[in-house]
């Protein structure tokens, strides 16, 4: 009967920390999956330049504070599971081996394969940690994440300096001189338009309606990630979508085309469920997402359209 238990006890142990590793990856999946790819040019590797407004106090309050149990590239729970799991498999492999103390020796050990089930989620918890690590030291090493795409570095160019504001006002009297009819306030209204349309697809699983608002190499990644989510049988949906700011951070000209970055402050309704019994898979129903993104999008120099060409995580 106690070696049943155990036994019960393993395969809850091992759903329920391969269940808290999934719901991280699968967290947040809105359009770009928050987190960072596509192409900025010779910017692709900077880290996309803050906003020059002071935030408003509802954006200040917005913030959440850092948890005192937060650590960098882990985070508390990935800690404690870690821990636990290696307290359990220290523990089970020394009482299978009669060195349990009083009572213990010869008796009420697991079998091999409970330890060989726990030593498994502890090394998919060890990788998923690493990668995390490894993924927060190559942000800091190019000064953003950047994810998808084939940049050159240029040398001797913008890596490493932040944008000053006199940089923004710069390039966009430079977008002017080919563009006389370019407004600031008509961009950022289409920034918002794109970004709903954008979402809306996203959510619809058809990338069709959206073609012409995304360079190729974007529309490639989102058809990746849509067709893992069909493939899954799942449906991200979101809803409630407010976008509350928007505004440009960075404008320049390179190569016969514009870039503009903008930053994007929203919140939504962000969760995930299977296709045939809708079911929560990750995400929430009723508690929503804030957060802030760069979108940056391209064209051609000239009155041409914008296309969306990179999304990057403040």
């Amino acid at each position: 009967m106690k070696k049943h238990v155990v036994k019960v006890f393993a395969v809850v142990a091992a759903v329920m920390f391969l269940s808290i590793t999934v719901l991280e990856l699968n967290a947040h999946a809105r359009a770009g999956g928050s987190r960072s790819f596509g192409s900025r040019g010779a910017r692709s590797y900077s880290r996309p330049a803050s906003n020059y407004s002071q935030p408003s106090q509802s954006r200040q309050q917005a913030a959440p504070a850092p948890s005192p149990f937060q650590q960098q590239g882990g985070g508390f729970m990935r800690s404690m599971a870690g821990g636990l799991v290696g307290g359990m498999l220290g523990g089970m492999l020394f009482r299978s081996l009669g060195m349990a103390g009083a009572g213990g020796m010869g008796g009420g050990g697991i079998g091999l394969f409970e330890i060989l089930l726990l030593a498994g989620i502890g090394y998919l918890i060890y990788r998923f940690v690493k990668k995390k690590r490894e993924a927060n030291a190559a942000y800091s090493s190019y000064g953003g994440a950047y994810q998808g795409g084939t940049v050159t570095p240029v040398s001797g160019g913008y890596l490493g300096n932040d944008p000053q504001p006199d940089d923004v006002a710069a390039g966009l009297a430079h977008v002017r001189q080919m563009d006389a009819s370019f407004d600031e306030n008509r961009f950022n209204d289409l920034v918002m338009d794109n970004f709903f349309k954008i979402q809306g697809a996203w959510m619809n699983r058809d990338l069709t309606p959206v073609t012409g608002l995304l360079t190729d190499e974007m529309k490639r990644i989102f058809q990746e990630d849509l067709d893992r989510l069909l493939r899954d049988k799942q449906v991200n949906r979101l809803e409630n979508i407010a976008v509350r700011n928007v505004e440009i951070a960075e404008v320049w000209q390179e190569s016969g085309q514009d870039f503009i970055t903008a930053l994007i402050y929203a919140n939504l309704l962000d969760y995930t469920t299977d296709d045939a019994t809708g079911v929560v898979v990750s995400g929430s129903k009723t508690e929503p997402v804030k957060f802030e993104e760069y979108w940056t999008l391209t064209r051609p120099v000239g009155n041409n359209p914008w296309r969306l060409s990179a999304i990057n995580q403040k």
